[in-house]
């Protein structure tokens, strides 16, 4: 964030704050200061886990403290922390020695996800497959026998070969190439994959040259190999207003953004690493949710009590709100309805577009919200879900609504700065969503209603569907269905939120991306198999897309 842009901002934002009333200038200065310091570079892009998520959770915190609300979070703080699991890494106790000599890990040597934990100390010759010690393989052959084969999968014939020696009675398996042909093997922290019965580790051609040309030899093989889980931890940032009643409003924003562009969900095409400020995306929601805090601590709005929520992990899959769900500091079974607000910083000023999701998961929005609007032109979405945290609650039954002022080119890009943030717009925003919770004060708890699901996950391309949410938090094998739409192929043929999806007719898959590959190769009509995983239970479902 550069100052002088900001300091551009409030002086022209200046001119036009002469013409509100006193108490709508001071939030739209409050807007300015919470965007200029969450969407400062010094935050680093408010990565969840990061010191620049601790600089905006600490700020949102002391705002909180401001409005007068009650921390709701761990140990009589405001902060809730959760842990987001990034898949596997390699321990550094992983070694490889060749006849005493220690490979250097990742530049010499590395060990596939789906190997073994197990430490192997053995004295083989690459030429003689004895039972009891560690096994080579050259990759050439298989490679150039399936130079032309588009459907060949590498990865899978590894994982083949490791359990067919260990079946023979190898203790490792060690893996190299001297093709000419390129193999682009690595090291894959986020595959998910059964592993196999043993140790299984690649090396680099110039060590096959160095330590393995004499394939006659006996070597001296000691290995050890350590895969574990990779985590980083989030925070979530509460806060509560206790009226005394029976009900809660929980109003929430994400406060994350993309860092760096370190977890590749970055829209930047630059070679070199940015950062992402996400004022926009969601700075702006956040400043809003800090400001309405203030305003329902001074109303007279009684009726209900009011939590307020920031999100993190929201990025990276809706991860802080839907660890909020599950650990929520007040009963679920009480709140009345949420509000999320997810980049309500750039309004067009020219069509004052307003987009309100969630419309039709109570039928008391129908009663209170109306596209005609003298300032806004608002645009109703009747789905409780969609690629934000209100998500997280409509899967819990509760009404929601989810407030966005639109995309916009400089969306999941550097370019999302506090100087092209329409903040008279979004006071507008603010001053809208708190006429919302003024109209509902008085229609007590408002019922739930199921909406169709927005298929986030899919690709527009794509032929069929089979009708599920997945949860991206999930870190098994598989795909754990989330939530079913109403009326969609799972729901016909008996899938249920909770499931593990497995298997597409003989496709198999481990994750989301993988899922989606299998999904692409069906049309609409062809008859299958879906494997489920239910608890204990294995189950198969005839399905025809």
């Amino acid at each position: 964030m550069k100052y002088f842009l900001c300091l551009a901002v409030l002086t022209s934002q200046f001119a036009v704050a002469q013409k509100i009333k006193k108490a709508d200038k001071i939030i739209l200065t409050n807007l300015q200061t919470h965007i200029a310091y969450l969407a400062d570079d010094k935050l680093e892009g408010r990565r969840t886990g990061t010191t620049g998520e601790k600089l905006a959770y600490e700020y949102i915190s002391t705002e909180f403290t401001k409005s007068g609300l009650t921390a709701k979070g761990d140990n009589g703080s405001f902060i809730q922390a959760f842990e987001v699991n990034e898949g596997l890494q390699i321990n550094p106790s992983t070694h490889l020695f060749i006849n005493g000599f220690d490979l250097e890990l990742e530049k010499e040597y590395f060990p596939f996800i789906f190997s073994a934990n197990e430490s192997v100390e053995a004295a083989p010759s690459i030429a003689l497959r004895e039972s009891g010690t560690v096994w080579f393989w050259d990759i050439k052959d298989k490679l150039e026998e399936n130079k032309d084969n588009p459907h060949f999968d590498l990865t899978d014939a590894i994982k083949t070969k490791a359990n067919d020696v260990a079946a023979k009675g190898a203790t490792g398996l060690i893996i190299y190439n001297t093709s000419g042909i390129k193999d682009e093997l690595k090291f894959e922290p986020k595959a998910k994959s059964e592993r196999v019965k043993i140790p299984v580790l690649y090396v680099t051609e110039s060590i096959k040259k160095k330590y393995l040309y004499d394939e006659t030899a006996t070597l001296d093989i000691k290995l050890k190999v350590d895969i574990g889980d990779k985590t980083r931890a989030g925070h979530n940032v509460i806060g509560f207003i206790d009226n005394g009643a029976a009900n809660t409003i929980i109003l929430g924003a994400h406060y994350d953004h993309l860092g760096y562009g370190e977890d590749h969900n970055s829209l930047f095409t630059g070679t070199k690493p940015q950062i992402h400020n996400g004022a926009d995306d969601n700075a702006s929601g956040t400043a809003a949710l800090i400001e309405i805090s203030k305003l329902l601590r001074a109303s007279k709005l009684k009726n209900n009590n009011y939590l307020f929520v920031s999100f993190s992990g929201e990025e990276l899959g809706l991860f802080g709100s839907k660890y909020f769900t599950e650990h929520s500091p007040v009963n679920l079974s009480s709140a009345n309805y949420m509000i999320n607000m997810d980049m309500v910083g750039r309004l067009n000023d020219s069509t004052h577009g307003l987009s309100i999701g969630g419309y039709g998961t109570s039928p008391v929005w129908g009663q209170l919200l109306t596209n005609k609007d003298k300032f806004f032109t608002i645009k109703f979405d009747s789905s409780g879900s969609g690629p934000s945290d209100h998500t997280s609650f409509y899967r819990k039954d509760i009404p929601v609504l989810f407030f966005f002022t639109g995309v916009h080119s400089d969306y999941h890009k550097p370019t999302d700065d506090a100087d092209k943030i329409n903040y008279n717009g979004e006071l507008m925003v603010v001053k809208y969503i708190y006429t919302v919770i003024e109209a509902a004060n008085k229609k007590g708890k408002l019922s739930f209603s199921k909406t169709r699901e927005i298929q986030s996950m899919g690709k527009s391309s794509f032929k069929v569907t089979l009708g599920i949410m997945p949860d991206y938090t999930y870190i098994g094998s598989g795909v754990r269905v989330d939530g079913v739409s109403e009326g969609k192929t799972a729901q016909k043929v008996g899938i249920k939120a909770g499931d593990v999806i497995t298997q597409l007719g003989d496709i198999k898959f481990t994750d989301v991306q993988s899922y989606m590959g299998a999904l692409g190769k069906f049309n609409k009509g062809d008859a299958t198999k879906v494997k489920v995983k239910r608890g204990n239970e294995e189950l198969m479902f005839d399905i025809v897309f």
